[in-house]
């Protein structure tokens, strides 16, 4: 590129499309450039309308960031895991409330829907069936949320999905902070996420190393006998970093990345690999 960023624009135009996609082979004096062509007239001139344009360039990236499935995919996992929290929160209460008016009376959501069943009879009552309806409608919400976001992680992030299952997938896209971020962090990373306080606390030499973090939930760690675990903990993680990698950089489906998971688990169980490159 010979022309600078600022070539041929109105005075009126910002210039953020120039800043994000355009580039130069090599160094110049763009300020002065800018003053002899006519666009500015000045130096401070010219890197007022620099920070405009970079300022619009950032404001558009990170709109487009936020529109991104996977970050939707985080929202809609944050929002889910709020909703399930706040409806078990409600049905304690709820529970708490009807007992101290019946002795007989059940606990969680479960019991919420034979509560809200029910005709009140006193103002007390009619307080304690709302509040368990509003209980039932968060848990609900959760479970709308839920199957969204396994719609949405499948094509968001396939091989991903495939191998961690949507919703323990969306769970690390939100650790991660992203696609873009887990592609480009490190399997032991990745094995750790969602065990900061655990690997913290041991930074200060006051606990072991972690072996396992949000990925404990996976058949695969939780379902190995505990001394094997830490092997299988590696083993996946290395195979859910190449499938963030694969769904970043490439966005094909890789069905062989299922094989050779299933493939290294059966050897760590068997007893043939303790550990290694995943």
């Amino acid at each position: 590129m010979s022309e600078g960023w600022f070539a041929g624009l109105a005075t009126d135009q910002v210039g953020a499309e120039r800043v994000r996609e355009g580039s130069a082979d090599a160094p110049d004096a763009w300020p002065d450039r800018a003053i002899e062509a006519g666009v500015v007239t000045s130096e401070e001139a010219y890197y007022d309308r620099l920070h405009e344009a970079t300022t619009a360039a950032a404001r558009t990236a990170m709109e487009e960031r936020e529109r991104a499935d996977d970050q939707q995919v985080i929202h809609a996992v944050r929002a889910m895991d709020d909703a399930g929290r706040m409806a078990n929160e409600l049905a304690e209460r709820v529970a708490e409330w009807a007992g101290s008016r019946d002795a007989a009376s059940g606990t969680g959501i479960d019991y919420c829907r034979e509560l809200a069943a029910t005709d009140p009879a006193e103002p007390a009552d009619e307080r304690l069936v709302s509040l368990a309806e509003r209980a039932i409608e968060l848990d609900d919400e959760r479970d709308a949320l839920e199957r969204y976001v396994e719609r949405v992680v499948r094509d968001a992030a396939p091989n991903l999905a495939a191998l961690a299952g949507p919703t323990l997938a969306a769970r690390l896209l939100a650790l991660a902070g992203g696609l873009d971020s887990m592609a480009k962090t490190s399997s032991s990373t990745v094995q750790v996420l969602g065990a900061e306080e655990a690997l913290f606390a041991h930074l200060r030499g006051q606990a072991p190393s972690p072996k396992h973090g949000v990925i404990y939930v996976h058949e695969y760690v939780r379902g190995t006998r505990p001394e094997k675990r830490g092997s299988a903990a590696r083993a996946l993680a290395g195979k859910l970093t190449i499938a963030a990698r694969i769904d970043h950089y490439a966005g094909d489906r890789r069905p062989s990345l299922e094989a050779d998971l299933d493939e290294r688990m059966r050897r760590i169980r068997t007893g043939g690999e303790d550990d290694g490159a995943a």
